[in-house]
This record gives C-alpha cells, structure tokens and sequence, in this order.
C-alpha cells in the first residue's frame, strides 16, 4: 500500500514541477520579449564570440525586436500544442508553420515581406492538417450519436480504400 502511495505522490511531484515550468515559462514571456531593450542601438554589435551586423533593419535592437515578436508567439504555440489535450490539436500545427516560417526569414534578412508570403509556404501543410482534424472531428461525432465501441473497432477492422474512407464521413 505503501509502495503505491509514493508512485502516485511521485508522479503528483513531477506533474507538479512540470505544470509549475511551464506556468513559469508563459509567465515570463514578457520579459523574454522585452530583451531587446539590451541590445545596442547600432547597426554593428561586436561581442568576444561574434560580430552581428543588422542589414535589413539598421539596428540591432530593431533586428532582435522583429525576431522576439516572432519568436515568443512560436514559444507560447508549441507550449499549446504540446499540452493541449483537445481532439484539435493538430490545427495548431498551421500557425506554428507560419511562425517558424517568418522567424526563419527574418534571420536570413533577405526576404522584404515577411508576413505576405508565407501562406503559400504554408498551403501543402494546411492540405494534409485540415482534412485531417476535420476527419477526426467526423468519426468522434459519428461516435457520439450512437454508434458503440464494437461496432467502431469493427469499422477499424475493415481495409478500405482512401476514397472509401471519404465517402463514409458523409454518411
């Protein structure tokens, strides 16, 4: 009895201190947004490891202010995705894909409309996501109307062909 009360209490600690770094995490996203208030307002900043120099954005501060404002959305994104437990989860797989996607293009300084473009970078990910939640959502909705748990590993059981699988969210 005892052996299982220390399982349970250590997997308590562990959801707990997990739970707690990531409410930490999300706390401080404003911060980690704001450092680049510590970066200089030049266009070259010379460190001992590395010489950054701002092209597209004349300042360092500017340049670092573009990439936090990318970065922290992405950082609060993956948090949701990893954490969510809803059915949908997936679909946040399209912002995360337009974020890393604009945090990409503002390292490489070479792109002149960061957020015009990506879409089309982001429609072959959108094809493959949204048919997929929306198939999802179907066979749950199909379940709660009435159909039991046999007759859902029996329907799982069946080799069907792609087009056959489409048709029966239909019906």
């Amino acid at each position: 009895m005892k052996q299982q009360n220390s399982k349970s209490t250590k997997q308590i600690s562990s959801s707990l201190v997990r739970g707690s770094f990531i409410a930490l995490l999300i706390a401080i996203t404003p911060y980690i947004f704001y450092t680049y208030e510590s970066f200089p307002q030049t266009k070259v900043w010379e460190t001992f490891l590395f010489t950054y120099e701002a092209n597209w954005y004349q300042k360092v501060n500017v340049s670092v202010w573009t990439m936090m404002g990318k970065f922290v959305p992405l950082l609060l994104l993956f948090i949701w995705f990893f954490t969510c437990k809803h059915w949908w989860f997936h679909v946040l797989l399209i912002p995360i894909g337009m974020f890393a996607f604009q945090l990409f293009n503002v390292i490489n300084d070479d792109a002149s409309f960061v957020d015009e473009v990506e879409i089309w970078w982001l429609f072959p990910i959108m094809m493959v996501i949204v048919p997929f939640v929306y198939l999802i959502r179907a066979k749950l909705f199909a379940k709660v109307r009435g159909n039991d748990l046999e007759e859902f590993e029996e329907e799982l059981g069946q080799k069907r062909t792609l087009w056959q699988q489409i048709l029966d969210l239909f019906r």
